[in-house]
């Protein structure tokens, strides 16, 4: 399967089945938009399968196929040469036609009869119900400015998971620091997903193929967050670049253009900047400013995504393909914010004692991102955001909380001194 790109590429010379949009049909909508329309339709209309659906958005969005209006005044020798699949192409053309005589009959109906109240504009069923900047600063996590010496004297109760994520949301700053937090969030949770079920089918908790061991996640692009190889799709259209981001991007520029050129002579081979697929090889360093021009990223859902295309229980149809399969950045966070204990945590039984209980917590989850700044800080100046990529795995491990040994330690909690963090630091001389 091609690997899936779901934003706008060079325009193609169009055939003769392309058709421009009549006035009527003229429609404002950003690429997300245009996206959102196109897989509702075709994996709730079409009943084609949402990673095939995937991979079809780019090609109709060429062919300017956005709307079910569009697809049914198209024909179905285009949509075969589009779909590469004469019955699937009928079965696309025929849901675009009995979409389309739907909505024109309710637009029929609705014109002869006494106009109604205008409805409650609907949330979107993924993304974002607010502007982008907004969105981000809700997802803020606790920043603090101590003292090293507070730092080393700080100890969380927490067990491994939370750590992980903890772990890989700092190290995106290092390594992708052109992606907001809403992705550094999702696709850390990627990344702890893919670990656990890693973990439980070792431990002998989870039986048979994972979703990604059965196929579902070929086509879709892959980075590498610490090691591990996840699935990503593009955001293409997610407009959120603020005078924070382009701060933190402008703060690592010099760093790993230096790096680029102390380890990597440019005869030799291309510098692999940050998204590690083939289509965003950066060819010379003085191309790093491109890198910012590069989408967001969700993580994808693999098993929500093998779901949803899978048996549906009664009454569940509406839940299982409204949604993209992503790893949404909101539990994400809200599982870091009481995750993080400390050693002093006892059985709460007022809700004020509750409230200061979160309040610590968050607290601690704050001393723990402090101290993984200092740690990858340290480092950022000397290693290539590959490099990096590498030694955060290992730093984990020498920091993770001890548990017992297989499925009797699966979610098991321990100490993380975060002195033991910060003596990862790069030496000083």
């Amino acid at each position: 399967m091609a690997l899936v790109d779901l934003g706008d590429s060079p325009p193609r010379v169009e055939s003769d089945n392309r058709r421009p949009r009549s006035d009527s049909e003229s429609i404002t909508m950003t690429s997300a938009q245009e996206v959102q329309i196109l897989l509702r339709f075709l994996s709730q209309d079409a009943k084609v399968p949402l990673a095939q659906a995937m991979a079809k958005v780019k090609d109709l969005r060429e062919d300017k196929l956005i709307t079910p209006m569009e697809i049914a005044k198209s024909d179905l020798h285009h949509l075969t040469t589009l779909f590469g699949d004469e019955k699937l192409a009928r079965q696309v053309l025929n849901a675009a036609k009995r979409v389309s005589k739907k909505r024109l009959s309710s637009d029929v109906s609705t014109s002869s009869a006494v106009p109604s109240p205008p409805a409650k504009r609907a949330k979107p069923s993924y993304g974002i119900a607010m502007d982008p900047a907004s969105y981000e600063a809700s997802l803020a996590l606790p920043e603090l400015h101590l003292d090293l010496d507070v730092l080393k004297e700080a100890v969380v109760y927490t067990n491994r998971a939370p750590l992980v994520l903890a772990f890989a949301v700092t190290l995106l700053k290092y390594t992708m620091p052109e992606q907001p937090l809403s992705s550094r969030l999702s696709l850390a949770q990627a990344v702890c997903s893919a670990n656990s079920q890693s973990k439980a089918k070792y431990i002998g908790l989870q039986a048979g193929k994972t979703a990604e061991e059965e196929g579902w996640g070929e086509g879709q692009p892959v980075i590498t967050v610490m090691g591990r190889d996840i699935r990503v799709m593009k955001r293409w259209g997610y407009e959120w670049k603020g005078t924070d981001s382009q701060d933190d991007f402008q703060s690592t520029q010099g760093t790993v253009t230096a790096d680029s050129e102390d380890t990597q002579p440019r005869e030799v081979k291309p510098t692999l900047l940050r998204i590690m697929t083939d289509e965003t090889i950066v060819q010379d360093p003085s191309e790093i400013a491109q890198a910012q021009q590069q989408p967001a990223l969700w993580g994808v859902d693999l098993e929500a995504l093998k779901r949803s295309n899978g048996p549906v229980a009664p009454g569940d149809r509406n839940n299982s393909t409204t949604q993209l399969p992503i790893y949404k950045p909101e539990p994400t966070r809200a599982y870091l914010l009481k995750a993080f204990e400390s050693q002093s945590d006892k059985t709460v039984a007022t809700n004020t004692k509750k409230k200061k209980l979160s309040e610590q917590r968050e607290h601690n989850l704050g001393l723990l991102l402090v101290a993984l700044e200092h740690l990858y800080g340290s480092w950022a100046a000397t290693l290539s955001s590959e490099d990096l990529n590498k030694r955060a795995w290992n730093w984990y491990a020498k920091v993770r909380p001890e548990v017992k040994q297989g499925a009797a330690g699966w979610g098991g909690k321990g100490n993380v001194p975060l002195a033991d963090i910060l003596d990862l630091r790069k030496p000083t001389s």
